[in-house]
C-alpha cells in the first residue's frame, strides 16, 4: 500500500467508528458511544501521524495527545484539555473496573456535549490531512 492508501485506510475506518458511536448514542449506550468517539478521533490522529512520518505504521497506542504531538499538529490549550478528557474513554471502554467508575457520569446531556465537541475537533483534524 502507498502512504496515501494507508492514510485513507485510517480515515475510512474512522468513519465506521463514527457511525457506530452515533448508533450507540441513539440506543442510550453512552459510555460505549464515547469509547467509539475516542476511537474515531484516534484513527484520524493515526492518519495524520502516517502523513507526517516516513513509516506507514503508527504506534500501537491510544493516547490522542501523544499521536498529535508526534505529528505536525499544534493544539490549543482547550483542544488539549478536551483530548485529555477523551483519552479517559479509551480506558473506560476496555476495562470493567473503569466502566463501573465512570458509567454513572455518562448522562445523555454530558455525552451529547462531548460528542458534539468530538465532531468539531474531528472536522478540524480532517482539515489538516493533505
Amino acid at each position: 500500500m502507498t502512504k496515501q492508501e494507508h492514510i485513507e485506510y485510517w480515515l475510512q475506518s474512522s468513519k465506521e467508528d463514527l457511525k457506530t458511536a452515533i448508533q450507540l448514542f441513539k440506543t442510550k449506550r453512552y459510555l460505549h458511544c464515547l469509547f467509539f468517539a475516542h476511537l474515531y478521533l484516534e484513527k484520524i490522529c493515526k492518519a495524520l501521524w502516517v502523513q507526517d512520518h516516513k513509516s506507514n505504521y503508527p504506534p500501537r497506542i491510544h493516547n490522542l495527545i501523544f499521536l498529535l504531538e508526534q505529528s505536525n499538529i499544534e493544539l490549543e490549550t482547550e483542544q488539549k484539555d478536551f483530548l485529555i478528557i477523551m483519552n479517559d474513554f479509551q480506558m473506560e471502554g476496555r476495562y470493567p473496573d473503569y466502566q463501573t467508575l465512570i458509567y454513572k457520569k455518562c448522562t445523555k446531556k454530558k455525552t451529547q456535549g462531548l460528542f458534539n465537541t468530538v465532531k468539531q475537533i474531528a472536522k478540524w483534524l480532517h482539515s489538516k490531512v493533505q
